[in-house]
């Protein structure tokens, strides 16, 4: 098994708890595929560099993943046909972090 870090960007016009159970949804495809959710992450409606779509804001997600490097292709297709996902991105690592993502960092720095 090999491990993944799988970024997905959703619609701007979904809400936070469609964002949420598209997440879900995901999270049961990746075991549908003989994987393992390690963790995920929420970062929140953020601005796009360019509109995608007609997108100027999108909902990124981000999972760290134990998957198969062949069954990340699937991964990939299913995440093209879904209307809802704007972009996606999944880079093999050599370990999973076990600490928050910059991006998380960067919220709780902003909050306090």
């Amino acid at each position: 098994m090999a491990y993944y870090e799988s970024v997905l960007v959703f619609r701007q016009d979904l809400t936070e708890p469609q964002v949420k159970e598209k997440a879900a949804k995901y999270t049961e495809i990746i075991k549908e595929l003989g994987g393992e959710v390690k963790s995920t992450e929420f970062w929140g409606l953020k601005n796009l560099a360019y509109v995608i779509r007609k997108n100027r804001k999108a909902h990124y997600v981000m999972f760290n993943v134990e998957l198969a490097g062949d069954k990340i292709a699937e991964l990939e297709r299913r995440a093209r046909i879904d209307e809802d996902v704007i972009r996606f991105l999944n880079v093999r690592v050599s370990a999973l972090s076990t600490t928050p993502s910059i991006m998380m960092k960067k919220n709780n720095e902003e909050v306090e």
